[in-house]
Protein backbone atom coordinates (compact mmCIF):
# COMPACT_ATOMS: atom_id res chain seq x y z
CA UNK A 1 0.00 0.00 0.00
CA UNK A 2 1.18 3.62 -0.63
CA UNK A 3 1.39 5.90 1.76
CA UNK A 4 -0.51 9.84 0.70
CA UNK A 5 -0.06 13.35 1.54
CA UNK A 6 -3.57 14.47 1.49
CA UNK A 7 -3.21 17.71 3.22
CA UNK A 8 -0.82 19.59 1.09
CA UNK A 9 -0.79 20.56 -2.60
CA UNK A 10 -4.12 22.94 -2.45
CA UNK A 11 -4.35 24.62 -6.10
CA UNK A 12 -3.52 28.39 -5.41
CA UNK A 13 -6.63 31.07 -5.54
CA UNK A 14 -4.29 33.47 -8.14
CA UNK A 15 -3.15 31.81 -11.40
CA UNK A 16 -2.36 35.02 -13.64
CA UNK A 17 0.97 33.52 -14.09
CA UNK A 18 2.38 30.41 -14.12
CA UNK A 19 4.80 30.67 -11.78
CA UNK A 20 1.47 30.64 -8.90
CA UNK A 21 0.31 27.14 -10.66
CA UNK A 22 3.86 25.84 -9.13
CA UNK A 23 2.70 24.56 -6.14
CA UNK A 24 3.45 20.86 -4.34
CA UNK A 25 0.55 18.67 -4.84
CA UNK A 26 -0.87 15.87 -2.80
CA UNK A 27 1.56 12.83 -3.17
CA UNK A 28 1.13 8.73 -2.95
CA UNK A 29 4.53 7.53 -1.94
CA UNK A 30 6.31 4.32 -2.67
CA UNK A 31 9.30 2.43 -1.02
CA UNK A 32 10.73 1.46 -4.63
CA UNK A 33 10.84 2.75 -8.13
CA UNK A 34 9.86 -0.35 -9.39
CA UNK A 35 6.28 -0.41 -6.98
CA UNK A 36 5.57 3.15 -8.38
CA UNK A 37 6.20 2.02 -11.86
CA UNK A 38 3.30 -0.42 -11.71
CA UNK A 39 0.96 2.64 -10.58
CA UNK A 40 2.62 5.14 -13.17
CA UNK A 41 5.16 3.64 -16.14
CA UNK A 42 6.24 7.43 -16.71
CA UNK A 43 8.83 6.61 -13.55
CA UNK A 44 10.63 4.58 -16.17
CA UNK A 45 11.18 7.15 -18.42
CA UNK A 46 13.69 10.58 -18.91
CA UNK A 47 12.58 11.46 -15.11
CA UNK A 48 14.15 8.25 -14.19
CA UNK A 49 18.00 9.22 -13.68
CA UNK A 50 16.40 12.05 -11.21
CA UNK A 51 14.45 9.63 -9.52
CA UNK A 52 17.48 7.56 -8.55
CA UNK A 53 19.92 10.41 -8.63
CA UNK A 54 22.72 9.41 -5.73
CA UNK A 55 24.90 11.54 -3.49
CA UNK A 56 23.75 15.72 -3.19
CA UNK A 57 20.54 16.31 -5.90
CA UNK A 58 21.86 20.05 -5.34
CA UNK A 59 25.45 19.07 -6.81
CA UNK A 60 23.22 16.80 -9.67
CA UNK A 61 21.02 19.78 -10.66
CA UNK A 62 24.00 22.33 -11.00
CA UNK A 63 26.45 20.01 -13.28
CA UNK A 64 22.99 20.09 -15.68
CA UNK A 65 22.91 24.11 -15.66
CA UNK A 66 24.57 25.47 -18.34
CA UNK A 67 24.89 28.92 -16.58
CA UNK A 68 23.34 29.04 -13.46
CA UNK A 69 21.79 27.86 -10.58
CA UNK A 70 19.86 29.43 -7.75
CA UNK A 71 17.32 28.26 -4.32
CA UNK A 72 14.22 30.50 -4.28
CA UNK A 73 12.80 30.27 -0.83
CA UNK A 74 8.68 30.24 -1.14
CA UNK A 75 7.67 29.10 2.45
CA UNK A 76 9.53 28.83 6.10
CA UNK A 77 8.80 28.62 9.19
CA UNK A 78 7.03 26.15 12.19
CA UNK A 79 3.89 24.44 10.85
CA UNK A 80 2.08 21.03 11.44
CA UNK A 81 3.33 18.64 8.89
CA UNK A 82 0.71 16.48 7.67
CA UNK A 83 -0.52 13.64 9.16
CA UNK A 84 1.15 11.72 6.87
CA UNK A 85 4.47 13.19 6.92
CA UNK A 86 4.04 13.71 10.99
CA UNK A 87 3.67 9.54 10.96
CA UNK A 88 7.01 8.74 8.77
CA UNK A 89 9.26 10.88 11.23
CA UNK A 90 7.41 9.36 14.39
CA UNK A 91 6.98 12.84 15.61
CA UNK A 92 3.60 13.63 17.45
CA UNK A 93 0.44 14.71 15.01
CA UNK A 94 0.09 17.21 16.89
CA UNK A 95 3.66 18.99 16.97
CA UNK A 96 4.93 21.70 14.90
CA UNK A 97 8.28 21.35 12.71
CA UNK A 98 10.67 23.69 10.87
CA UNK A 99 8.96 23.47 7.36
CA UNK A 100 11.18 24.72 4.16
CA UNK A 101 9.70 24.84 0.78
CA UNK A 102 11.89 26.20 -1.92
CA UNK A 103 11.93 26.00 -5.65
CA UNK A 104 15.08 24.85 -7.26
CA UNK A 105 15.79 26.89 -10.34
CA UNK A 106 18.19 25.52 -13.46
CA UNK A 107 19.07 28.61 -16.21
CA UNK A 108 16.41 30.97 -14.46
CA UNK A 109 13.69 28.37 -14.49
CA UNK A 110 11.94 26.35 -11.50
CA UNK A 111 13.34 22.57 -12.28
CA UNK A 112 12.29 21.25 -8.71
CA UNK A 113 9.95 22.44 -5.69
CA UNK A 114 11.23 21.06 -2.38
CA UNK A 115 9.63 20.21 1.15
CA UNK A 116 11.96 19.71 4.19
CA UNK A 117 10.56 18.72 7.61
CA UNK A 118 12.52 19.28 10.21
CA UNK A 119 11.28 18.33 14.20
CA UNK A 120 12.22 20.69 16.94
CA UNK A 121 14.61 17.96 18.00
CA UNK A 122 16.97 18.67 15.28
CA UNK A 123 17.07 22.21 15.83
CA UNK A 124 18.69 22.03 18.70
CA UNK A 125 22.75 22.35 18.92
CA UNK A 126 24.24 22.96 15.99
CA UNK A 127 20.90 22.05 14.37
CA UNK A 128 20.27 25.88 14.92
CA UNK A 129 21.65 26.49 11.43
CA UNK A 130 19.02 24.95 9.60
CA UNK A 131 16.55 27.61 10.53
CA UNK A 132 18.93 30.28 9.08
CA UNK A 133 19.64 28.47 5.01
CA UNK A 134 18.32 31.48 3.44
CA UNK A 135 18.58 30.75 -0.33
CA UNK A 136 22.16 28.40 0.60
CA UNK A 137 20.69 24.72 -0.61
CA UNK A 138 19.63 22.07 2.56
CA UNK A 139 21.87 20.03 0.63
CA UNK A 140 25.22 21.65 0.57
CA UNK A 141 24.26 21.29 4.91
CA UNK A 142 23.40 17.76 4.66
CA UNK A 143 26.39 16.20 2.39
CA UNK A 144 28.66 18.55 3.68
CA UNK A 145 28.36 17.21 7.32
CA UNK A 146 29.09 13.26 7.70
CA UNK A 147 26.91 12.61 10.89
CA UNK A 148 23.84 12.83 8.46
CA UNK A 149 23.36 9.78 6.91
CA UNK A 150 20.23 9.21 4.10
CA UNK A 151 17.71 6.52 4.27
CA UNK A 152 16.13 4.62 1.01
CA UNK A 153 14.34 6.89 -1.63
CA UNK A 154 10.98 6.63 -2.00
CA UNK A 155 8.69 7.47 -5.23
CA UNK A 156 6.22 9.75 -5.16
CA UNK A 157 3.19 9.76 -7.93
CA UNK A 158 1.66 13.08 -8.01
CA UNK A 159 -1.99 14.02 -7.97
CA UNK A 160 -0.92 17.50 -10.53
CA UNK A 161 -4.26 19.37 -11.42
CA UNK A 162 -2.87 21.84 -14.18
CA UNK A 163 0.20 21.10 -16.74
CA UNK A 164 3.50 22.05 -15.81
CA UNK A 165 3.11 20.77 -11.79
CA UNK A 166 5.34 17.87 -10.52
CA UNK A 167 4.14 14.44 -11.87
CA UNK A 168 6.51 12.36 -10.38
CA UNK A 169 8.81 13.17 -6.98
CA UNK A 170 10.89 11.71 -4.35
CA UNK A 171 12.03 11.97 -0.97
CA UNK A 172 14.38 10.01 1.80
CA UNK A 173 14.85 10.26 5.15
CA UNK A 174 18.39 11.65 6.87
CA UNK A 175 19.40 10.54 10.24
CA UNK A 176 21.54 11.93 13.07
CA UNK A 177 21.70 9.54 15.88
CA UNK A 178 17.79 9.53 16.86
CA UNK A 179 17.33 12.89 14.94
CA UNK A 180 15.62 12.82 11.79
CA UNK A 181 14.33 15.26 8.75
CA UNK A 182 12.19 14.43 5.45
CA UNK A 183 13.16 15.85 2.49
CA UNK A 184 10.58 15.52 -0.57
CA UNK A 185 11.87 16.96 -4.13
CA UNK A 186 9.06 17.33 -7.00
CA UNK A 187 9.86 17.00 -9.78
CA UNK A 188 9.05 19.92 -12.75
CA UNK A 189 8.88 18.36 -16.37
CA UNK A 190 11.14 20.78 -17.19
CA UNK A 191 13.88 19.24 -15.94
CA UNK A 192 13.40 15.15 -16.90
CA UNK A 193 12.51 16.65 -20.64
CA UNK A 194 15.99 17.60 -20.97
CA UNK A 195 18.91 14.81 -21.47
CA UNK A 196 20.81 14.63 -18.56
CA UNK A 197 24.41 16.10 -18.73
CA UNK A 198 27.21 13.26 -17.91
Amino acid sequence: MPSRDSDIGQPPTNDHTRAATLTIPATEWYRSLAAAGLRNPQVHGPARHWLQVEGSFTRALQSQCSRSFHVEVQHEGFARPTREEARHLAIPARQVAWIREVRLCGDGQPWVLARTIIPLACLEGRGRRLRHLGNRPLGAYLFSNPDWLRGPLETGLCHWTQPGQPELARRSVFRFGPRALLVGEYLLPELYRQAPAL
